[in-house]
């Protein structure tokens, strides 16, 4: 069998860079871990530094690794997932301020705000229009 001729500095590179591209499966897992943690316990207050530290990774790592298995940073992801969680409970009839530290928020003003910028509706207006649709 002949021998292959030895790699260039470009396909050692390449190939460096390839492997460092790759998700690990233990990185997968953890990362799948975080994920599952941020869905139970979105009502608490989560840090991504502790997201990180409990997947071995660092800051940075962890949100280029998430990124890429699911499209968005864990931030984004959190915060879509509270907004949909409040729809429904506004849908439900639940206060605004109930709504707003049932999800997660320390702050009205603050979910107000991040609730609009996601649906284009304030929490009130979402509820109206919503209410509306119900009788």
């Amino acid at each position: 069998m002949p021998s292959s001729p030895p790699k260039t500095y470009y396909e050692k590179e390449l190939d460096r860079l390839a492997s460092e591209d790759s998700i690990q499966p233990k990185q997968y897992a953890l990362i799948r871990q975080s994920k599952a943690f941020m869905e139970k316990y979105y009502s608490e207050n989560i840090e991504l530094n502790d997201l990180a530290k409990a997947a071995f990774m660092s800051r940075f790592h962890y949100v280029r690794v998430f990124k890429r298995m699911y499209g968005i940073t864990p931030r984004h992801y959190l915060k879509d997932m509270r907004i949909s969680k409040a729809k429904v409970l506004l849908r439900q009839g639940r206060s605004i301020t109930h709504t707003c530290f049932e999800v997660g928020y320390e702050s009205v003003t603050t979910f107000s705000s991040v609730f609009k910028k996601s649906t284009g509706y304030s929490p009130r207006e979402f509820q109206k229009h919503h209410k509306s649709n119900l009788e």
